[in-house]
């Protein structure tokens, strides 16, 4: 790999930067495995070299893969590691970051705007947690009822004033779920799309999650 800074990221900065700009590059190279260092380079905004040096260190703790591409070119995957890392940023930058409140009631608030706009009355939630506290501040300005959480570490049944349940059946009729989970939101949306169609799973942007995948065979509503 080319323009060697070291196997180590730079120790100048402070953690949050550093977790900032992994939790970036994870991101990038889940999108587009394809990604180059210059190109990622460029979405992050930092130096070529800066972004080497981060990929190294993401490669040799395992939480990334490279192969050989044609053309001389590589192709980047996340490990299993990387994906848990991943999650475990994500879950950590957004609960932390400045910011977040305003970011999460702006977008909470879009997507039930979209539900109510569709006619989808009645709406689950998948995730307790910081997310799910203001989406449920949030429900009250629009035509849209909160049925209940699907949540299978929660251990009340429960949570912000609505019923929580291991088995998203359990929660009765509903036209769509949100992903409100902050700590494994990727997983929680993989889960989902296996018995739901994905049109009817609505996820936040803050949230990083790829609808891209293609998803196993799934039933209808319930």
């Amino acid at each position: 790999m080319g323009n060697n800074t070291g196997d180590n990221a730079p120790t100048q900065g402070t953690l949050d930067s550093e977790a900032e700009i992994t939790l970036g590059l994870l991101n990038a190279v889940h999108e587009n495995s394809s990604i180059t260092q210059r190109s990622a380079s460029y979405e992050l905004g930092i130096a070529l070299g800066l972004t080497n040096a981060y990929l190294k260190r993401c490669i040799k703790k395992g939480l990334i893969k490279v192969s050989q591409a044609p053309a001389n070119r590589y192709a980047y995957y996340l490990t299993p590691k990387g994906f848990s890392e991943k999650a475990r940023l994500t879950a950590e930058y957004l609960s932390s970051s400045f910011g977040f409140f305003r970011k999460a009631r702006d977008q909470c608030s879009d997507i039930l705007e979209t539900c109510a706009d569709a006619g989808w009355c009645h709406v689950a939630l998948a995730g307790a947690g910081d997310l799910c506290e203001v989406m449920t501040l949030c429900v009250a300005d629009y035509p849209v009822k909160l049925v209940g959480i699907l949540d299978e570490r929660q251990t009340s049944d429960r949570f912000s004033g609505l019923p929580v349940s291991s088995r998203l059946m359990a929660l009765g009729n509903f036209d769509a779920v949100i992903v409100t989970d902050l700590a494994e939101p990727q997983s929680t949306y993989d889960s989902l799309v296996r018995d739901i169609s994905p049109a009817h799973v609505m996820t936040l942007p803050l949230l990083k999650i790829s609808r891209e995948k293609n998803p196993p065979k799934r039933q209808g509503m319930a």
